[in-house]
């Protein structure tokens, strides 16, 4: 890849709109899909997913955790979800939530980051409750290899309100003179009814988990002149029954980009 990871989201949110669906294959999604909860049906429910909004959705998100409770072979699920994501062509933001300081760390970024691994993908999601400092390696080797991090901010935890300033204030230095769009985003939750920061100064994007519990039209209002560089993120809302996902996936994501695009 030869451009950052902003740039090719920022394409990406003004080509398909800004839309992230979420990933998260647990045991009651499966059997809503009429599959069982195994390797097998958790590969089927993916790759079903991947069919139907690879070309209606600027992201998708899988959550690492649903793969990984099946072991080596969950892991292969999600190596070859990756590869299928990256070959139908929405971003692929892994929502791992790692977070460590030193070797830990590093290998973290290795693992998720290095354009040579299997579980690489466009982008991760880290915690940075050993001080935003501890990602400094992870946010050095997401550029270097033209890669994102998406940083916990404000998710509705009373832990994060102390350490939310540092964090966005890491963010927007992260992102300084960055154009069109940095490569480290945060991950602010809709519930959250204030950011508790003015997020347009950021320079980047604004994960939004939580979504399908607010329309895109009140996302908008809580965002306000940051909601060009939002990214709502959807999973059950969507994908709760196999029948008519991609109707609801384009209706949703039409909306999104009405009251969401600049």
């Amino acid at each position: 890849m030869t451009e950052s990871f902003g740039t090719r989201l920022r394409a990406r949110l003004d080509k398909y709109g800004p839309l992230c669906v979420g990933l998260d294959p647990g045991p009651d999604l499966l059997h809503a899909w009429g599959l069982d909860d195994s390797p097998a049906g958790l590969e089927r429910f993916s790759r079903g997913v991947v069919d139907a909004v690879s070309d209606l959705a600027a992201v998708v998100k899988p959550q690492s955790a649903y793969y990984e409770r099946w072991g080596s072979r969950g892991i292969a699920v999600l190596e070859r979800t990756i590869a299928d994501l990256r070959d139908a062509g929405p971003l692929v933001l892994l929502d791992a939530n790692r977070g460590d300081t030193g070797g830990p760390m590093a290998a973290y970024a290795e693992a998720y980051l290095d354009r040579g691994s299997p579980l690489a993908a466009d982008a991760v999601t880290f915690h940075p409750y050993f001080g935003f400092g501890s990602l400094a390696g992870a946010i050095t080797s997401a550029l270097a290899s033209d890669a994102g991090v998406f940083v916990l901010a404000r998710t509705g935890a009373r832990l994060q309100e102390a350490a939310a300033g540092e964090i966005y204030e890491g963010v927007r230095a992260a992102n300084a003179d960055r154009e069109p769009l940095g490569s480290v985003g945060v991950v602010v939750g809709a519930s959250v009814a204030d950011p508790g920061y003015p997020l347009d100064r950021l320079n980047g994007p604004v994960l939004v988990p939580g979504a399908e519990g607010s329309t895109p039209a009140e996302v908008g209002r809580v965002f306000g002149a940051a909601r060009h560089a939002v990214l709502p993120s959807v999973s059950r809302a969507l994908l709760g029954e196999q029948s008519g996902l991609r109707a609801r996936t384009e209706r949703y994501r039409d909306e999104c980009v009405h009251h969401l695009s600049p």
